[in-house]
């Protein structure tokens, strides 16, 4: 294996980054592959970008939002959730009218695919905070890879993802993307990032430095394995991949109606490769999910939030987003609906 600051190695995470930089329809230069899984991602952005005491405005529509607010809690920041029913979109212009009701907001934070309800939010509209002091940071995990991520169309200013979603690769890899004027926040900060393991600027010296400044022992594994998951991503081709995914989406969500589900996610806003569906009545949760693993190998999500014990969230992501997963799920729930 190649070692952490092998120079070879150092390459490696160099291309990588330029992959992830095509696949988040960025330029920024701070684009890194950050050890550990989404969450890591959310708590390194947050933690560098959030000093003691400043305002967080998070849209709040599900169970990731909710830990949005956890997270920046816990990194000293003040939080102003901006809410919406679980299942259903949150509206931009809410968010932005929180914003100019408090513009001394450090930034405001989305998850753009809620991966507990199948919901995918407006963040178009969100680029109107480039003409303020308040960054824009967008949680990607569920849906880069799987529908359009245009970072620097938005005005995003900090976005993370994970890997082994819709990029179909290992999970323990956090990409994360910052903007030049997030950098600067960070450069300008009073006080140290909270976090030691997840400074951008500590990770950011220890990948683009020259020279580099070891930070801690990176998986030269796990980098490699996104390396490769990503090439074979951008060899298919971005449009296509994303047309594949809303290809299989689409089947599921028309067949499962049929089986006695009922779509929980707002109509136009449903994510093609995460979705989530009451059970049909007779259909026990725990029970089916254990037999459609045991005796057909397909594992799916618990519900969570409303659907806990009610409902099911159905990846069809990255690998999976294809015609023969979609068959071989309906073909089983012949035998349990």
């Amino acid at each position: 294996m190649l070692g952490h600051l092998d120079p070879e190695f150092l390459a490696l995470v160099a291309e990588t980054a330029q992959r992830l930089r095509t696949v988040f329809g960025t330029r920024n230069r701070l684009t890194l592959p950050v050890s550990g899984t989404g969450s890591a991602g959310m708590e390194a952005c947050l933690a560098s970008l959030l000093e003691p005491g400043e305002l967080a405005i998070i849209g709040v529509n599900g169970y990731f939002g909710e830990r949005l607010c956890e997270v920046a809690r816990r990194v000293g920041a003040e939080v102003q959730a901006v809410h919406a029913p679980w299942g259903r979109t949150l509206d931009p212009g809410m968010l932005l009218d929180a914003q100019r009701a408090a513009p001394q907001a450090r930034l405001v934070a989305v998850v753009h695919a809620e991966t507990s309800t199948g919901v995918r939010n407006e963040i178009d509209p969100l680029k109107a905070l480039q003409d303020t002091d308040t960054l824009l940071v967008l949680d990607t995990v569920t849906s880069l890879g799987g529908i359009p991520v245009e970072v620097d169309a938005w005005g995003v200013d900090a976005c993370y993802s994970a890997t082994q979603k819709c990029l179909g690769a290992p999970s323990g890899i956090a990409p994360v993307t910052l903007s030049e004027r997030a950098v600067q926040h960070i450069q300008q900060r009073q006080v140290p990032v909270c976090s030691f393991y997840q400074d951008l600027s500590l990770l950011d010296a220890y990948y683009q430095g020259d020279p580099p400044r070891y930070h801690h022992t990176a998986s030269s594994t796990l980098i490699s394995s996104v390396h490769a998951g990503l090439g074979r991503l951008l060899e298919e081709g971005l449009p296509a991949v994303w047309e594949r995914h809303a290809r299989a989406g689409k089947r599921l969500h028309e067949a499962l109606p049929e089986y006695g589900f009922e779509l929980f996610a707002e109509p136009g806003h449903r994510l093609p490769q995460l979705t989530t569906a009451r059970l049909p009545d007779g259909v026990v949760d725990a029970a089916a999910r254990k037999r459609l693993r045991e005796d057909f190998g397909i594992e799916v999500g618990a519900g969570l939030g409303p659907l806990a014990g009610a409902g099911w969230r159905i990846g069809l992501m990255g690998h999976n987003a294809h015609n023969r997963p979609v068959t071989t799920l309906l073909a089983a729930m012949n035998c349990l609906c």
